[in-house]
């Protein structure tokens, strides 16, 4: 007989801190430990209601009186590019793809730092040293995988994406690009080169992170068709961008128990008698 036990994470809940989203909000966020021969599944089955990867820790937003944070990502058959998305992939046409093992080299590190300093100078990163870099690229316990993209005419690096490899999809945990080369919209082409690696992989889903209605630094997503937001417990279409809200309210979210309870967790074998 074959028995099974769910894997039981512990789930904690951060100190409120300020929204780097919405200005003048604070965020807290319910996350657990990803460790333990059991962590592949518990990465593809949280991924899939809302959570994030960031090193060894699952995430997702769970703040007082806002849900306005919601998981994003593009349903792979569902994607048609837009005439603006078919330029961007032609003007980047001679980068050449190089996905390898999760390590942090010191061209990632430059281009990185460029990169924070071009276009996110007061961001929350913008401190990170090379330790902190190597960490963020090579501390995970699961599937992941560093897409280089080199400019094949002079030999440069210009885009880093560090992805999560899903059992139904790819994750774009972080991805980074030359600041100098703005005209050629790297950040689009690297979402639409990683819709060509899940349809290489025969994966339906290209995790995104999450989207906020009115936040400017999330509206990029919406311009992706096929894109699915995870409301309500379930993945759905996204309506017109207008139709969603950041509106605070005292009743936006259930309380910390009963999230956690309505959390599903994977199975694992644990033998045979």
């Amino acid at each position: 007989m074959r028995h099974t036990l769910p894997v039981a994470p512990q789930f904690y809940v951060t100190a409120p801190q300020p929204c780097p989203y919405v200005e003048g909000r604070q965020e807290r966020k319910l996350f657990t430990a990803l460790q333990g021969e059991g962590c592949q599944a518990l990465n593809d089955g949280l991924s899939k209601q809302g959570f994030r990867r960031s090193q060894n820790v699952l995430y997702r937003p769970s703040c007082a009186d806002c849900n306005a944070c919601m998981s994003a990502r593009i349903s792979v058959a569902d994607f048609a590019p837009t005439k603006s998305q078919k330029r961007a992939r032609r003007r980047s046409n001679r980068l050449a793809r190089r996905a390898t093992s999760p390590w942090a080299t010191e061209d990632q590190y430059d281009l990185f730092r460029r990169y924070l300093d071009g276009r996110h100078a007061d961001g929350g990163m913008a401190d990170m040293d090379v330790f902190e870099f190597a960490a963020m690229i090579e501390e995970t316990p699961i599937r992941t995988r560093v897409v280089e993209y080199t400019d094949m005419d002079s030999g440069d690096l210009a885009a880093v994406c560090l992805t999560d490899v899903f059992d139904d999809g790819v994750s774009m945990v972080y991805s980074f690009f030359d600041p100098d080369r703005a005209k050629d919209s790297l950040g689009t082409y690297i979402i639409l080169d990683h819709i060509q690696i899940a349809r290489e992989a025969k994966l339906p889903y290209v995790y995104l992170g999450y989207w906020v209605p009115g936040s400017p630094k999330m509206g990029y997503k919406a311009k992706f068709s096929g894109l699915e937001l995870f409301v309500g417990g379930q993945w759905a279409p996204m309506r017109d961008p207008a139709d969603y809200s950041a509106e605070t309210h005292p009743l936006k979210t259930d309380p910390i128990a009963e999230q956690v309870a309505a959390i599903s967790l994977p199975e694992r074998k644990t033998g045979r008698l």
